[in-house]
């Protein structure tokens, strides 16, 4: 009975154990998907940036066929349009690292995800387990008891 006991508090701690753990993990799954919605915000941000740059780029662009008399405004207008280009550029390289950090941040949700999944059908294993050895302890009490009535009564 101290053997049932023992295996009986062991998977309890492990029980303990593994909520303990898919609460850590869906914490940190919480903590992902804010991050998640931080970057796809940063990537809209970008979008919308780039799209606005592409049209300050046009609008240069149009500016310089004005002709000869706007010359001096279309220097400026070009240094714009190179500057507007570096822009550009620098935002598509940040589009694209965004872009890859919320794949592998989905990569990483979906792992984690897993996981909780995997340690949700252990802990409901370890409940069942659990179930069944406190059924087998209660048995073995009620053993126990008409043994020991039996006894008394000889």
């Amino acid at each position: 009975m101290a053997l049932v006991r023992g295996e009986l508090e062991a998977k309890l701690a492990k029980a303990e154990t593994a909520e303990m753990e898919v609460k850590r993990l869906t914490d940190e799954n919480n903590a992902r998907d804010d991050e998640i919605a931080s970057l796809r915000t940063k990537v809209q941000y970008t979008e919308d940036k780039i799209a606005e740059c592409e049209t300050r780029i046009e609008d240069a662009k149009s500016g310089l066929d004005a002709g000869e008399t706007a010359k001096t405004t279309g220097e400026g207008l070009s240094r714009k349009v190179a500057l507007l280009e570096a822009e550009l550029e620098a935002a598509e390289r940040n589009l694209g690292e965004a872009t890859e950090k919320l794949r592998q941040m989905d990569i990483k949700a979906e792992q984690f995800e897993r996981k909780a999944q995997q340690l949700e059908s252990e802990n409901s294993t370890s409940e069942s387990k659990v179930d069944e050895l406190v059924i087998q302890y209660n048995t073995a009490k009620a053993d126990l008891e008409a043994t020991y009535m039996g006894i008394q009564d000889l």
